[in-house]
């Protein structure tokens, strides 16, 4: 499933820069993940690095995206096919 930034995100902007597929982008008043981009790092790392890094533990799962992980999966290969298809342009 996706993460998603609860609003005891406190704007410290270490989360940003550690997203892969730059999910993860300022909103507002906090900081956003778009569920559409987000793989909990499936594909890239072991665990999600917005939540490695993150100092207020304020980045859960989004219950109202699902996903498993054959999901998760089939997510990263549409963004990093489509990565690679911009990079060569």
């Amino acid at each position: 499933m996706a993460l998603m930034i609860t609003d005891a995100c406190i704007n410290c902007d270490v989360c940003e820069p550690e997203c892969p597929n730059e999910a993860i982008s300022q909103g507002d008043e906090i900081y956003l993940i778009d569920p559409e981009r987000c793989t909990e790092c499936v594909g890239h790392f072991e665990t999600p690095q917005c939540r490695e890094v993150c100092p207020v533990d304020c980045i859960p799962a989004d219950p109202r995206r699902v996903e498993s992980r054959a999901e998760l999966i089939a997510k990263y290969e549409r963004l990093t096919a489509a990565k690679r298809k911009a990079a060569a342009g």
